[in-house]
């Protein structure tokens, strides 16, 4: 008996080049504070340009992120050669490297990825390993997601991280 192949997809990818802005992380205070322990995590947040996607950033740094966490922005488009798509994107995780920096002192590394969203932020996450997966959706029934799909259903039952789905208008007041 033969083992069987399983089909790996290639997918396309760029690094995004963002400013360098490295968080000084202080000695530890603590003798039990190891360097691997205080080394950070790796956390994706799957981000594009919709308001949901901005909310599950801000939850992440909010909640989630401390000093020496590195946060890999991950942006799903149609085509990485689109110099309008690419630019477009480039804006928005500077802005948001930025923004981490400013609210929660941590690192951020970009990277745009080519093809299915849900497909391409698995492969991320198998790539990076990281300790969450963080992403919003658009709070559709359960009937319309599994009717029309959803990226963040195929990351919830897909993804070997931990999937942290932020559902809009949950816990605002």
């Amino acid at each position: 008996m033969e083992p069987v192949k399983e089909d790996v997809e290639e997918y396309g990818w760029r690094e995004v080049k963002l400013p360098s802005l490295i968080p000084v992380v202080p000695p530890p205070e603590l003798g039990r504070e190891t360097g691997e322990r205080r080394r950070g995590r790796d956390i994706i947040v799957a981000v594009d340009h919709g308001p949901n996607s901005k909310l599950a950033f801000d939850w992440t740094l909010i909640h989630l992120c401390r000093l020496a966490d590195t946060i890999h922005l991950v942006n799903a488009v149609s085509s990485v050669s689109n110099e309008v798509v690419y630019e477009s994107s480039r804006a928005l995780m500077e802005k948001l490297a930025i923004e981490a920096y400013e609210v929660a002192m941590v690192r951020t590394v970009a990277r745009i990825v080519e093809g299915d969203a849900g497909k391409a932020i698995c492969k991320e996450a198998e790539r990076i390993l990281p300790v969450a997966v963080v992403m919003g959706t658009r709070g559709r029934s359960l009937l319309q997601s599994v009717l029309q799909g959803s990226v963040s259903e195929h990351v919830f039952h897909n993804c070997t991280a931990a999937p942290v789905i932020i559902v809009p208008g949950i816990g605002e007041a």
